[in-house]
């Protein structure tokens, strides 16, 4: 029977800061007012939100900072740490549970009530400071003419058994997120190392496979795309289903041992 792990996530705080890359999203109608976000999640991902947001809000200007998880973590700690708690942002979005829950039990994040939060269930909000806002699995993406049917790994443990009984075949051809870099990458580990017995197994397979790491979703992809790599272990299911739709030849497994479950969410100054 499948396990479900729920991961409650997010946090907010206006962060005086650099991004790695800024997009600006301009009013429709006469600008009465700019919304300015940070966030640890791809412009791909956010564009269409935001777009929905200015239907209803066509006097705002939007602009969309995009950074990785542990940059935006460092700039929200350091901004707290220095007094920065009011400035250049008005929403704060990420995936990383640890950094973002740690960073409002510090006294980072401000509380918010509205009609809107009410209706939240308990468990997609922490303290009225930080509320999730999606579901996204985490699964296993592969290449359906690279990866034959006879090897698709189902579960952990047999991705571990195909790891083994095919070393040569999947060298170097295995692909997942860079713990130093992600910081859903680090908690979807810390959660496998919880729930699975097989996780020292996976570890090593993955040693001997020689794993490709990449910080973020995108690039995880975007090598499943490119023949990089032909299997790519805890991908966040919604950048993998976005990218199927726009025609990449991609599958995907949902595992069948547990899944992980990813809630994003967000902090409104």
């Amino acid at each position: 029977m499948m396990r479900r792990l729920a991961l409650l996530l997010a946090v907010g705080l206006a962060v005086p800061a650099i991004a790695e890359e800024m997009t600006r999203f301009p009013a429709s109608e006469h600008e009465r007012t700019t919304l300015t976000i940070r966030a640890a999640a791809d412009l791909d991902a956010m564009a269409p939100l935001i777009r929905d947001y200015q239907l209803l809000y066509p006097d705002v200007t939007v602009v969309y900072h995009e950074y990785i998880t542990a940059d935006l973590f460092g700039e929200v700690a350091a901004a707290c740490a220095a007094g920065r708690s009011t400035s250049a942002a008005d929403v704060v979005i990420s995936s990383s549970v640890d950094h973002l829950v740690k960073l409002a039990n510090d006294g980072c994040a401000r509380s918010h009530r509205s009609i809107e939060t009410a209706r939240q269930p308990d468990w997609a909000a922490w303290r009225n400071e930080v509320f999730g806002f999606t579901t996204e699995p985490a699964v296993i993406a592969y290449r359906p003419d690279l990866v034959p049917r006879e090897d698709l790994p189902r579960s952990r443990v047999e991705l571990v058994d195909l790891l083994r009984r095919k070393p040569a075949a999947y060298a170097g051809h295995i692909g997942s997120y860079d713990i130093t870099l992600s910081g859903i990458g680090y908690l979807f580990a810390v959660y496998d190392a919880r729930a699975a017995a097989t996780y020292g197994r996976l570890v090593e397979a993955f040693g001997r496979a020689n794993l490709r790491v990449r910080c973020c979703t995108g690039d995880l992809i975007a090598d499943l795309a490119a023949g990089r790599i032909v299997i790519g272990y805890n991908l966040l299911g919604s950048y993998v289903y976005g990218a199927m739709r726009r025609g990449a030849r991609l599958g995907v497994v949902v595992p069948r041992d547990y899944t992980l479950v990813l809630s994003r969410a967000a902090w409104r100054r």
